[in-house]
């Protein structure tokens, strides 16, 4: 792991790392400005929130340089209220140095109260309003969130976003990663990109801070996306397309050094873009960049605890998703699989899990909520055609090309002989995910896990090596990003009945968004989907409804499956 000084910090940056600074003269003389990618808040907190917008200069047609910093003002006033009524106003700078990006974090609010904001411009022109809600405090008998993940713009129109914003019920949305994709427009979900006209701009694979930023901006232009954002305040993470698909501490699968040049400067790059682009807190002081592992309190309801698995200490994958491994390599790669100095999280982060939630625990807090990237339960790989028969099986793969034919039999050979569905999740690391469910018990708790990541639905019970049940884990399907589902409808069920005392349920066909509805006795996970990606309008149905109860001993129950 390694740790940025502060000079390179601040040099990437751009000037100055506060989030709030003076106005000079020449900021007041800033250009007219567009509000295009409208408005955004995160990183709620009882007394205030992260707010942030772009102001595009007008005319700027993507030259750096162009206009030099301009000059906002921010306001927030509570919900029912006037303009005047309560009000809270502040200045912030849009800083070319950070892609005219503006971020400030508001505090001296009132704890679980819902408020709206917006921006000016020293000549009247006045943003979108947003809207959040601050954390509560006290007692608290009920929070909803919404889990997303995994919106590969090419893929799909954002169809989810516009129902999570139309959603009435509404404390706070967690992204799990994925937020942006690095391909090109000749790359991973091109051919529907290609009918919707939502090609990625850049056309190229983005490498460079440019490229990041321009990529970033394209998706916060999309109208649902714009909308989700203005509904409530985002808690986020990324996963691995935020840099490269497959990352971990020393590259990434889609990380080539002899012709996309150094790891370290693309990482950089990456995370410099998502800083600026996101509505997240900027690195703390003396911390590496990769650390935006964090947690939240809602009240006494609930602590939300959010993980970072790429960047920060994640070992190399065995193998890369989709790769198909010759027979005569299954013993070296389950060897390795299981060396027990693989890290996911290293030892500080892990630390500070057990901390935080044994806190929380002692606090008497009824949930604790662990925020994660990747599906970490145990998940065998179907063999399909034992289960299915072969009339069944056929038809199952009937869509398939000859290609995918061969890769799907090839990764059926290595599930018969004992390899895990998917290298890059929690299963590719077992000695580093017992560590963590050791942490859950020395800790006193039996945490809900939700993830995304896998493009599925899932409902897991989580057991350790010894069969002991630790945790319930909800899983969100993608907001766009293509699955196995989207050529085999259904093998979601073959999938669990592989693993039947885990996985309770999965959907890899459908798309959407997980509804989480906690009280002082349950925790309840609506699958919430979206029945076209494809056109609008579009219907919102629900796939399923799970639920844990509060100190439950038992597996997680199916209300609807």
């Amino acid at each position: 792991m390694t740790m940025m000084n502060r000079r390179r910090a601040i040099a990437l940056m751009g000037s100055g790392a506060s989030l709030a600074l003076p106005m000079t003269l020449a900021e007041a003389a800033a250009p007219a400005v567009r509000f295009d990618h409208g408005v955004a808040s995160g990183d709620p907190s009882p007394v205030g929130a992260i707010l942030w917008t772009r102001a595009t200069p007008v005319g700027e047609q993507g030259a750096e340089g162009l206009a030099g910093d301009i000059a906002l003002t921010w306001h927030v006033a509570p919900i029912g209220g006037g303009d005047a009524v309560g009000l809270h106003t502040g200045r912030v700078a849009a800083r070319a140095a950070r892609d005219f990006t503006a971020k400030v974090e508001v505090a001296g609010l009132q704890p679980g109260r819902d408020y709206r904001y917006w921006f000016e411009t020293a000549a009247g022109q006045r943003s979108p309003e947003g809207r959040f809600r601050t954390l509560p405090r006290g007692r608290v008998d009920e929070l909803a969130l919404a889990i997303v993940s995994c919106q590969l713009y090419p893929g799909g129109l954002f169809n989810a976003y516009d129902a999570i914003a139309k959603t009435d019920r509404l404390d706070a949305v967690v992204h799990l990663g994925d937020y942006i994709y690095e391909y090109g427009a000749d790359g991973y979900g091109a051919a529907i990109g290609q009918k919707l006209n939502r090609l990625p701009e850049p056309a190229h694979e983005i490498v460079t801070l440019a490229d990041y930023r321009q990529r970033h901006a394209q998706v916060k232009r999309d109208p649902d996306m714009q909308a989700a954002h203005a509904r409530a305040a985002f808690i986020c993470v990324w996963d691995d397309h935020e840099v490269a698909n497959d990352d971990w501490i020393g590259g990434a699968e889609n990380h080539q050094p002899a012709t996309e040049g150094d790891w370290g400067k693309r990482k950089a790059a990456a995370m410099q873009a998502y800083f600026e682009w996101m509505p997240i807190r900027d690195p703390k002081p003396r911390q590496p960049w990769e650390a935006i592992n964090r947690s939240f309190d809602f009240g006494d309801l609930a602590t939300l605890v959010m993980l970072e698995t790429r960047l920060l200490a994640r070992s190399k994958q065995v193998t890369a998703k989709g790769e198909a491994p010759e027979p005569d390599e299954y013993a070296a790669m389950m060897a390795e699989r299981a060396r027990p100095d693989r890290e996911l999280l290293g030892t500080g982060q892990l630390g500070w899990i057990e901390r935080t939630l044994a806190a929380s625990v002692k606090a008497g807090t009824p949930w604790q909520v662990i925020g994660n990237q990747v599906v970490m339960a145990r998940i065998d790989g179907p063999d399909l055609e034992k289960q299915m028969g072969p009339q069944g099986y056929a038809k199952l793969t009937e869509r398939l090309s000859e290609a995918e034919h061969r890769q799907l039999d090839e990764a059926q050979a290595s599930y018969r002989a004992g390899l895990p569905l998917n290298f890059d999740s929690w299963d590719g690391y077992p000695a580093a995910r017992e560590r963590l469910y050791a942490a859950f018990q020395r800790a006193g708790a039996r945490p809900v896990v939700v993830s995304g990541d896998s493009h599925a639905a899932w409902a897991n019970d989580l057991y350790d090596a010894n069969g002991r049940l630790v945790a319930a884990e909800f899983a969100g399907t993608s907001i766009t990003s293509p699955s196995w589902g989207d050529l085999m409808p259904g093998i979601g069920r073959e999938i669990a009945a592989a693993n039947p005392k885990v996985v309770r349920f999965c959907d890899q066909d459908a798309k959407g968004y997980l509804h989480l509805t906690l009280t002082r006795d349950t925790a309840t996970a609506r699958y919430m989907t979206v029945s076209t990606v494809l056109a609008k309008p579009y219907a919102l149905g629900c796939a399923a409804i799970w639920r844990t109860r509060k100190g439950a001993e038992a597996p997680i129950e199916a209300i609807t499956a």
